[in-house]
This record gives structure tokens, sequence and C-alpha cells, in this order.
């Protein structure tokens, strides 16, 4: 694999290379390419040349391996074998291999369906606990302002029954002299 992309945003290119040369040095034949930082990952592959290269003896690394185990290449390397030996015929080894695929794919469909189901409900749960603290905040702010109310009312009221008893004694002042 040889490394490309910028500092923090690897981007792989899957190539047939001497053992020899260096990591992002001469190759023989680029054959993919392998994107990390996607959720699932990115891999590009031509899946001809991937498995032409391993049937003639080419030894992958580990990172490489396990994304041609993934895309299906060492199946059909193992199905090919029985084609060989005589097991079944070619295609038997291309409906085994479709097979193979299509779970593969199901079970990927499934995953990605089951991580955006956890993700609604995680959103909604989320959006739930909001709605109550909003509302509880609402309340208290209701609650506040009632107070707050009530206390103006009160503080009317007081000055009302000042101004009241204030013109009492002075309507009382004038009858008295």
């Amino acid at each position: 694999m040889q490394r490309g992309g910028h500092k923090g945003y690897a981007f792989y290119s899957i190539v047939i290379a001497d053992v020899r040369a260096p990591r992002d040095g001469k190759f023989t034949e680029k054959i993919g390419t392998y994107n990390p930082n996607t959720n699932p990952a990115t891999v590009d592959l031509n899946f001809d040349r991937a498995l032409y290269w391993v049937e003639t003896g080419a030894q992958p690394t580990d990172t490489v391996r396990n994304i041609l185990k993934n895309e299906g290449v060492y199946m059909m390397k193992h199905l090919r074998g029985g084609v060989k030996k005589g097991a079944f015929d070619e295609a038997a080894c291309q409906q085994k291999f479709d097979a193979w695929k299509t779970a593969k794919e199901q079970k990927a469909n499934a995953l990605v369906d089951a991580q955006k189901k956890n993700r609604q409900e995680a959103e909604a749960k989320a959006l739930d606990a909001e709605k109550k603290v909003n509302e509880a905040i609402a309340k208290k702010v209701a609650e506040k302002k009632a107070a707050e109310a009530a206390a103006k009312a009160e503080a009317e009221a007081a000055k009302a029954a000042e101004a009241a008893q204030a013109e009492g004694e002075q309507a009382e002042a004038p009858a008295e002299a």
C-alpha cells in the first residue's frame, strides 16, 4: 500500500511492488485504492487483476490481505482451486461466489441500517430530553413571572392602600381643624 493524502487524512493506493522497493517507491501495477477515512472504509479494487496476482503467488501485506479477503479475492481463488480439481464447474463456482457476495452485502446493509436506527433513536432520546429540560425551564420562568406579577400587584395594592390611607388622613385632618 502506498500512502497518499495529507497529514491526518491518509489515502492509500493498493499496488503490486517488489518487496525490496520503498513503500512509496517504484511499483509494478496499481490495482486499487483504499480510503479508511469514510465509514465504512471505501475500497476500489480491480478484482480481476488482484485475483491474477494472488493466483500467481504475490504475497500481500496483512492489511492488503484483509482487504482482499473482504472483497472476496481469496474466496474466488479457493473456488477456482475447486474447479481445477474437478469438484465443480465454472458456473457453480460463479454461483457460489455470487451467493457469498450477496450474503456479505446483506450483512453489511443490515449493519448500516442498525447503526442508522440506533442513531435516530439516540437523536429522538436527546430531543425528548431537551424538550423536558426546555419545559422545566419554561415552567420556572412562568413561576418566576407569576411571582413577579404577584409581587408587582401586591406592591401596587400596597401603594393604592397607602394612597387611600393618605387621602383618608388628609380628609380627616381638615375636619379636626
